[in-house]
């Protein structure tokens, strides 16, 4: 196998459906929720943009192939995605830069 994203993996939802059913669905009908069309505060264009900086900032193909999707039947031009890509990218390089005073405070902590 070249690479995990493959258009076929769904087929494995078999194993949710068959060994916990009652947790998929759960876990559906809060996707559903979440994304419903109408009755929410944010615009469904907006949650699915926040949707695809998810997946571009943990790097699920998955979340970002099927968002993406999402976004541009909800309204997104290429110019909202692209702010989107660029808001995940700075949110990515601001944990590092977070990250790396955590770095130099376990430095400090370090016995020479």
């Amino acid at each position: 196998m070249s690479h995990y994203h493959d258009p076929s993996d769904g087929r494995f939802t078999r194993v949710y459906k068959s060994e916990t059913p009652d947790i998929l669905d759960t876990w559906a009908s809060f996707n559903q929720a979440v994304f419903a069309a109408e009755g929410r505060e944010l615009p469904l264009k907006m949650r699915e943009l926040m949707a695809v900086v998810v997946g571009l900032t943990t790097q699920c193909v998955y979340c970002i192939e099927f968002h993406t999707g999402e976004a541009k039947k909800a309204g997104a031009t290429e110019g909202e995605l692209a702010e989107a890509a660029w808001v995940a990218a700075a949110v990515r390089a601001g944990g590092a830069y977070t990250h790396g005073r955590m770095a130099f405070k376990l430095y400090e902590d370090h016995e020479h």
